[in-house]
């Protein structure tokens, strides 16, 4: 019984026989072998470390960009001085993450093969970029490519040049994230009134879906799962637009929120990514 318990919780504490012990109590430590698996021993922790290190910077970021992605919720107001207070602000911020969060990572894997430590930074990765393009959306109705957000990883630290991974499966992934964002702005403006940036933000993510549309090998399985998620804001949108459009001269704008919210929405079909 007390094996199958152990099996169950995990490893099982190893415990040594009587020769097992003095096996390991007469182990020459100047052996070429010991001392080639000591040093393999230490150059796993060292790696796990840098690991752990890593990962937790990445949590920090990620925190930090969800509360910019609030921040910038709040331009939905008709004052333009604030909406300008609140853009700069956001910009600061960003500019921060890139030029010291970031940093850090990056000058931590100078040495080493940033392929092995990608996946521990890929979630603040990708919470940057849903936050930057959002900002970028509302600054300018438009945003920036792979290419040009690379640039900001590029460091010079005492002369030596290095630079941050920035895969563009990240890059693609925190755009789908970013359409949930333009979603769920989309539904503020029609609690407000603000009917004409409904259809505006509706088109644009129409044309980012169309863009996932086109690529041919998803790859993947996190992009199958987004582009699902995407389809079914965009298709929460195109209700609101609807219902805007159909429904608008009958009901009061503000009171269509409550409508989109009782409507179903048939998402079930989808053009092969799930």
């Amino acid at each position: 019984m007390s094996r199958n318990r152990n099996s169950r919780h995990g490893k099982s504490k190893i415990t040594v026989g009587e020769k097992g012990r003095q096996v390991l109590e007469n182990i020459d430590e100047n052996n070429r072998v010991i001392k080639m698996f000591l040093g393999f021993r230490k150059e796993l922790d060292e790696k796990h470390d840098r690991y752990e290190k890593i990962v937790k910077l990445s949590r920090d970021i990620t925190i930090e960009n969800k509360r910019i992605i609030f921040l910038l919720h709040s331009t939905n107001t008709d004052i333009e001085g604030k909406r300008e207070a609140v853009l700069d602000e956001a910009c600061k911020r960003l500019k921060v993450i890139t030029d010291e969060n970031f940093k850090t990572i990056a000058s931590i894997l100078k040495d080493f093969d940033s392929y092995q430590y990608q996946k521990a930074y890929t979630s603040g990765l990708q919470e940057f970029i849903e936050a930057l393009v959002f900002y970028q959306f509302l600054h300018s109705n438009k945003i920036e490519s792979w290419e040009s957000i690379n640039k900001f990883f590029q460091y010079e630290q005492d002369g030596e040049k290095f630079s941050l991974l920035f895969p563009q499966l990240d890059f693609i992934l925190g755009i789908a994230d970013f359409t949930g964002e333009l979603m769920r702005r989309c539904i503020n403006n029609l609690g407000v009134g603000n009917v004409s940036d409904c259809f505006k933000t509706c088109n644009f993510v129409k044309d980012i879906y169309t863009g996932f549309l086109g690529i041919i090998n998803p790859g993947a399985k996190e992009m199958g799962r987004k582009t699902y998620v995407l389809k079914q804001s965009l298709a929460k949108m195109e209700l609101v637009c609807y219902n805007i459009q159909i429904r608008g001269s009958e009901i009061p704008k503000h009171m269509l929120v409550n409508v989109i919210e009782s409507s179903d929405m048939n998402t079930e079909e989808d053009e092969g990514f799930y």
